[in-house]
């Protein structure tokens, strides 16, 4: 089988609406994957699908109404080399304090349309499994750091317009017709 005739993530996923800012499965963590089964891959591929229906670069499980510690993302490190990678119970590792901060527009597909500088480590690691439940291991810089932090936040409920001081994530929330 040559590349050509292999499914890209996603092909075979059904697209879901996202669950916008304010809606309970934003705002608490979510369960750990205990199965490594079908309906897991069904899940992963139905995510993929709605990530690029909606134009985004990465998607968490909650986003789409599921309950569920597992994200997905198509984006570039710094040096421009794409990762696409679906990360099932991920762990998030940081560099030590004090660690590079990197400041830039950050924006999500759960407050549509708007942007604000967000500070992220200008490094980020994340380890976890992938769908079938092998080792993974993902080293990011640049967007790629930027993506591992914003989706993995998702899971433990946070939205990155909760790390903005209070008038900018009114601004954000306002801009997206959330406020």
């Amino acid at each position: 089988m040559t590349d050509h005739e292999r499914d890209a993530p996603g092909d075979n996923g059904r697209v879901h609406p996202i669950t916008l800012y304010g809606g309970p499965v934003l705002h608490r963590a979510c369960k750990p994957v205990e199965a490594f089964d079908d309906a897991l891959a069904e899940l992963i591929e139905d995510m993929f699908a709605s990530m690029y229906a909606a134009d985004g670069v990465g998607l968490a499980a909650n986003q789409i109404g599921v309950d569920a510690r597992v994200f997905v993302l198509d984006c570039e490190d710094a040096e421009g080399e794409r990762t696409v990678a679906a990360v099932v119970n991920p762990v998030l590792i940081l560099p030590e304090a004090p660690r590079e901060l990197m400041v830039d527009d950050e924006g999500c597909l759960s407050v549509p349309g708007a942007f604000e500088d967000t500070p992220r480590s200008a490094t980020a690691v994340v380890e976890g499994f992938d769908a079938e439940g092998k080792p993974v291991r993902i080293e990011g810089t640049g967007t790629l750091s930027r993506c591992l932090q914003h989706e993995y936040d998702h899971l433990d409920g946070t939205v990155y317009v909760d790390r903005l001081p209070k008038k900018a994530r009114n601004r954000a929330l306002a801009e997206a017709g959330l406020r």
